[in-house]
């Protein structure tokens, strides 16, 4: 309970308290329970837009808009980050030195517009046709990429706390655990074609862990903002599959 309690205060804005004192042998296993906390979101998410869903494309930014208030905005922050870091020239002192400036620059504010538009238009087509898992689903994968980006063998980024507890934390079987869990509960996210939903939930964490994984390259190891990065990169790509394939069945 200690871990899933770390889980839900890293990655939420819930009052919940993890343990005092946190090391890298707990901070392993509250990221491996980081999909439980995206499975609590997704369904705040969905819940939002069924209320919402008379309202149209405001509802799916409104469901962005609570995800972000939900998860204090961190991970669109570590996602306008990551490209303002990866759209500068120099070494990677000179990239982490722009992630942490404390602003968003044009790559950065590019990222987050992208990122949040297709969200929103992906939550607006699914609640529509009353897919609300699907939305659960995309919410949860972002989770799981966080796991993937976390695997062995991959180092902490220079002078980074958090990268330092939890980089290189995930087992191959952990990992291997939750990609098999989210192709699994990927076959309903698209109704009528069951296959689609698997390849597009592996698709999508392919491509955010493929960012990450650059990323650690280019900012010499891994940090927040990057975890930060495949959360936000991993939802919209997945939510988009879901809707584009279900609206073309």
């Amino acid at each position: 309970m200690l871990s899933l309690r770390l889980a839900f205060s890293w990655l939420t804005v819930l009052p919940v308290r993890g343990p005092d004192e946190v090391d890298r042998r707990a901070a392993a296993r509250a990221i491996a329970l980081a999909p439980v906390a995206g499975l609590a979101l997704g369904l705040a998410a969905a819940a939002v837009l069924w209320l919402l869903e008379p309202a149209g494309a405001a509802a799916g930014f409104a469901a962005v808009a609570v995800l972000a208030l939900l998860t204090r905005g961190m991970h669109l922050d570590g996602l306008a980050d990551t490209f303002d870091g990866l759209g500068v020239y120099g070494p990677p002192e000179r990239a982490r030195e722009v992630m942490k400036s404390g602003g968003a620059g044009p790559f950065g504010v590019a990222a987050i517009v992208a990122a949040a538009g297709i969200q929103a238009g992906a939550f607006t087509t699914l609640a529509a046709s009353g897919n609300w898992y699907a939305v659960v689903v995309a919410v949860a994968l972002g989770r799981v990429a966080v796991v993937a980006a976390c695997r062995r063998g991959i180092e902490p980024a220079p002078d980074t706390r958090f990268g330092a507890l939890v980089a290189g934390t995930q087992s191959r079987v952990t990992v291997a655990v939750w990609g098999m869990v989210a192709a699994a509960v990927s076959v309903f996210a698209v109704p009528g074609l069951a296959w689609s939903g698997p390849l597009i939930a592996v698709l999508a964490l392919l491509v955010a862990v493929r960012l990450a994984d650059h990323g650690v390259r280019r900012f010499g190891g891994l940090s927040g903002d990057l975890l930060g990065g495949a959360v936000e990169l991993t939802t919209a790509l997945s939510a988009l599959g879901f809707a584009a394939v279900a609206n073309a069945v």
